[in-house]
Parts: structure tokens; sequence; C-alpha cells
């Protein structure tokens, strides 16, 4: 019983650290638009508005991360989207920096840092992932092997 509870809350850990990250970051966007809105060579009204816009995106994104934090096992679905999602936002930084021109160099490192905290986003959700798909398989051979 110990270490089912254990793999429940290590997968909670690692979604939990994802989660309380994003959050934090949309928090920021929303909350201090102008801070932000320069690493994106954006300024103004409209930098801000667009930054705030971030941050909204953010908050939307985190709907299945906050749902798989909730029981990651039992909504291991949402955990799955949530793998999904950050490997499309991993890999869409990607391109997008990849086009992005020497000239803008500002922009450039801050898709940069973006690059960064998704793959180590994406790295803890695979490991929740794993935790509860190891989990899963244990619990389907313990019924079969009692069946």
């Amino acid at each position: 019983m110990r270490r089912k509870n254990s793999w429940l809350w290590l997968a909670r850990l690692l979604i939990g650290l994802v989660l309380f990250m994003n959050i934090q970051c949309a928090l920021a966007f929303l909350c201090q638009p102008a801070r932000y809105a320069p690493s994106f060579e954006l300024e103004g009204v409209v930098g801000e508005s667009m930054m705030r816009g971030m941050g909204v995106l953010f908050l939307m994104w985190n709907v299945p991360y906050l749902v798989a934090f909730t029981h990651p096992i039992r909504y291991k679905i949402s955990l799955v989207e949530a793998v999904a999602m950050q490997s499309i936002g991993l890999v869409g930084e990607g391109i997008i920096y990849l086009t992005l021109f020497q000239v803008h160099s500002i922009a450039s490192a801050s898709i940069q840092r973006f690059i960064i905290f998704d793959g180590f986003g994406l790295v803890a959700l695979v490991a929740a992932l794993w935790l509860v798909q190891k989990k899963s398989n244990h619990k389907n051979h313990r019924r079969t092997m009692n069946s």
C-alpha cells in the first residue's frame, strides 16, 4: 500500500512542479506585462496586450495538468494530453527559434528560455506518465495473477 501511494505522490510532485512553473509564468505575464514585453521585442499597449494574451493561453493550457495533478492514475488521459501539449509546445518553440534571424537576438534568447523551460517540463511529465504506466501495468498484472 505504501509503495502505491509513493508512486502516486511522486507523479503528483512531477506534474505539480510543471503546473506551478506554468501558472507562475502565466500570472507574471498577466500581472506585469510591461516587464516581459521587451523580451519579445514588443512595446507599448500592444506589447502588454500580447503578453496578457500569452498569460491567458498559459492558464488555458494548464487545465489538463491540473486535472492530472489531482489524481494522475485516475485521470491518466489528462496526463497523456499534458505530455502531448508540452511536446507540441517544445517542437513549436524550436521551429520558431530556427526561423528567427540573428537580428532578433532578444526574442531568440526569450524563445531559448522557453525551450529549456518546456524541455525540463516535458521530461518531468514523461517521468510522471512512466510512473503511472508502471503502476497501471503492475496493477493489471496482479489482477491477472489473482484471476
